[in-house]
């Protein structure tokens, strides 16, 4: 399996490789089965074969087998080790999976860093609350973190449709055929979600056989013997309510009498969820940030498939009744995963039920917003939401993210650009540069 992932182009490739040459520590850190350990191969193949570094500077350990994890019980041998493997200073590359298993991980890999050994590590983690308490604070100034996730939209497209996006990647113009084969593609991705292992199967029932293994590895191993949740059911059950109502107002309480436990547990667990890479929450948009602080959130999942296993609906797009829930989070998700600071994500609504999926704001000048549509458009139709919103905030530019459809209208509030999905990283990427750009002024 390692040779079909390793045609998986991943976005973050290029940087890490680049990441190499700098001293600080490479920290990749996502959920389990994200593709962390196929980016890890694929910068050890490339150190062999484009550097051609030799293998004997470079060091791989899987902290899952406890042969391995046995080597970093005491750091004076691990450090003794290391120092066996140099030679006349040249750089050695030490690589270490699941990096939280180590006691003390963080003090434990500042202690050597701060030895000023020519030693390069790269290290990945699966809960950012272990990485945090563990990896992250010891580390600061030290360490660069890359955040990997399953597959985005336009990953997962250049490995099933390359001929559509190579040619969207042109600029250039579907035609009726390549426009299904794209509609399909998106179908698909909202079903199924971007975990590799999910992507390279064709098979139906073996797609669903792999999301019931990775949920339940998440439960097992995750929650139940890493972080020792008393509860596992519970949690479980507040995936699958939080699932069947992907996209609204989360209410703590609410949720709570559901399940029947306290605020507080589903306070944690929802903690849990979100720094183990299950869920985001995304809080509304004020220009009171007070306000923002003490308001509801709305919950979305990373990734489609995971939530569409919890709560059995693995169904075909054509079949399906939630078809604005699962494409409202397919963009949540891409947008989540394509995210870097100082922007931040949030959704608008307002008392009188006015209301616009999401606004990204940069500054409080700075805001983009952000509508969904499910459906197959055929004409430009600005909603009512996004219409209040720019009269209130008068952005520069609105979207309309819509499965296909792309036109660009004018009016008095000024320009709204209906776009495809796929077009979301370049949303992004153009946003973020332009705010750079203009911080530098």
């Amino acid at each position: 399996m390692d040779n079909i992932e390793k045609i998986i182009k991943r976005d973050a490739f290029k940087e890490l490789k680049a990441h190499l040459k700098e001293k600080e520590i490479t920290v990749l850190i996502g959920p389990r089965q994200a593709g962390k350990t196929t980016l890890v191969k694929q910068l050890i193949s490339f150190l062999k074969q484009e550097e051609k570094t030799p293998e004997q500077r470079i060091l791989y350990f899987n902290l899952d087998l406890h042969r391995d994890l046995a080597l970093f019980s005491d750091q004076a041998e691990t450090i003794a080790l290391l120092k066996s493997r140099l030679e006349n200073n040249e750089k050695l590359y030490v690589f270490i999976d699941e990096v939280q298993r180590i006691k003390n991980a963080g003090l434990f890999l500042k202690g050597i860093y701060d030895l000023d050994l020519a030693i390069k590590f790269i290290i990945t983690g699966s809960s950012t609350l272990e990485i945090k308490s563990k990896v992250q604070e010891p580390l600061t100034g030290r360490k660069r973190m890359f955040h990997i996730f399953p597959l985005s939209f336009s990953e997962f497209l250049s490995y099933k449709r390359p001929e559509i996006f190579r040619l969207l990647d042109r600029g250039g113009e579907m035609l009726s055929y390549d426009q299904n084969l794209f509609f399909d593609s998106v179908k698909e991705f909202a079903v199924f979600g971007g975990y590799p292992r999910v992507v390279i199967e064709d098979n139906f029932n073996r797609k669903a056989e792999i999301l019931e293994e990775l949920y339940s590895s998440y439960i097992e191993k995750d929650i139940v013997n890493f972080l020792q949740i008393r509860n596992p059911i519970v949690l479980s059950r507040l995936v699958s309510l939080l699932s069947a109502q992907v996209g609204q107002i989360a209410n703590v309480s609410e949720l709570a009498s559901s399940i029947g436990v306290e605020m507080k547990t589903v306070k944690h667990y929802l903690d849990i969820l979100e720094q183990t890479f299950v869920i985001s929450r995304i809080t509304p948009f004020f220009t009171n940030r007070r306000k923002e602080l003490i308001k509801s959130p709305k919950v979305f999942f990373i990734d489609n498939g995971l939530r569409n296993f919890s709560i059995n609906k693995l169904k075909a797009w054509s079949g399906r009744t939630d078809i604005g829930a699962i494409f409202e989070n397919m963009v949540a998700a891409e947008l989540i995963k394509m995210f870097r600071t100082p922007a931040s994500l949030h959704y608008w609504r307002t008392i009188n039920g006015a209301e616009v999926d999401f606004v990204i704001r940069f500054s409080e000048q700075n805001i983009i917003p952000i509508e969904v549509k499910s459906k197959e458009l055929k004409q430009p139709n600005i909603p009512a939401g996004l219409i209040n919103f720019r009269k209130k905030y008068n952005p520069k530019i609105s979207y309309l993210v819509n499965p296909m459809f792309e036109h660009i209208l004018t009016d008095e509030y000024g320009k709204v650009s209906f776009l495809p999905v796929i077009a979301l990283n370049k949303i992004l990427n153009n946003a973020h540069i332009a705010y750079e750009l203009a911080d530098k002024r």
